[in-house]
């Protein structure tokens, strides 16, 4: 799993930081979550094939997170994209997107999926081969989701040493072990699969909750997940202001992650008045070490991450 911020500021694009939009990569597929304006330069810089964009995640519909979204598809249109694209937000995004176009007088040569979110629960919206994505309710003036993405369990690994040792285990054989099941011998003899294999890699998730007041009761789904991220928009200083306007301070955000056992945190979604970001990190820090500021277009490595 790699993890791309493309932008993490507030509603305001400024000249340093853009607005919400991240860029998640594990084998070898791309999910873009939030188009806030100037993603698809983001994209550019970070050198990202916009083929592999198959599926996209909107938490909401406040422009800092949404407004790089038709101008974007605009651009898969003009590069000739014929692959169907798969765009996960909340309901209105469909007739956000298609009124647009409409008006715009454009038109795709690719088809576009909205799947329209409304649950207040969660839910899984998105299954492949490999991984799981969830809906993370929060709570903000209208109606957003975080994201939740869990690999699926991966194949055991194989103790060729121990498999050396019987003859009658062929290389046909490895497929079954690698999915977890004992080996019996032409006698009847079951061998443990814990004999013959090693255990899994481990298989890595990302949770992403953007816009929302402090919110205690997501801590049950991201338990234990290995990177956060957590909108932290004021210092705690300003608590009474993120109770008003519907955010969370970092010191909140940190008590999340400190709750859930996440490995790391991810502050972000700052307000505009502060001009040196590290007070978040330095006031996040005080309750939950692990407690990381973005970097726009540095590519996370969960693996070299978390050893």
């Amino acid at each position: 799993m790699k993890l791309t911020i493309l932008g993490y500021n507030s509603a305001v694009p400024t000249v340093r930081f853009n607005p919400s939009a991240q860029l998640l990569e594990t084998y070898n597929r791309y999910f873009l979550i939030d188009c806030g304006e100037g993603t698809q330069v983001q994209l550019r810089k970070a050198k990202a094939k916009f083929s592999r964009i198959n599926n996209i995640f909107i938490s909401h519909l406040h422009g800092d997170h949404v407004f790089g979204l038709i101008g974007l598809l605009s651009s898969f249109q003009l590069l000739g994209r014929t692959t169907p694209m798969n765009i996960y937000g909340p309901k209105g995004i469909k007739e956000f997107v298609e009124i647009q176009f409409k008006l715009t007088e454009s038109f795709n040569n690719f088809k576009i999926n909205f799947i329209e979110l409304t649950s207040k629960n969660p839910e899984l919206i998105y299954e492949d081969d490999k991984i799981w994505v969830y809906t993370i309710p929060l709570n903000h003036r209208i109606y957003t989701n975080g994201f939740l993405f869990k690999e699926k369990p991966k194949l055991r690994k194989l103790n060729m040493e121990e498999i050396g040792k019987i003859q009658e285990i062929k290389i046909c054989d490895y497929y079954n072990l690698k999915l977890g099941k004992d080996f019996k011998t032409e006698e009847g003899v079951i061998i443990s699969n814990s004999k013959l294999t090693l255990s899994s890699p481990h298989s890595y998730s990302y949770a992403y909750c953007s816009d929302t007041l402090y919110k205690p009761d997501i801590v049950s789904q991201i338990k234990n997940v290995d990177v956060l991220y957590h909108e932290s928009t004021f210092l705690e200083e300003l608590k009474a202001l993120a109770y008003k306007t519907q955010h969370t301070t970092a010191l909140q955000a940190a008590d999340i992650a400190k709750k859930a056992n996440v490995k790391y945190l991810i502050l972000g979604h700052f307000s505009n008045r502060y001009t040196d970001v590290s007070v978040f990190k330095n006031e996040a820090k005080k309750i939950f070490q692990n407690s990381l500021l973005p970097e726009e277009l540095k590519v996370m490595d969960f693996e070299k991450l978390i050893k």
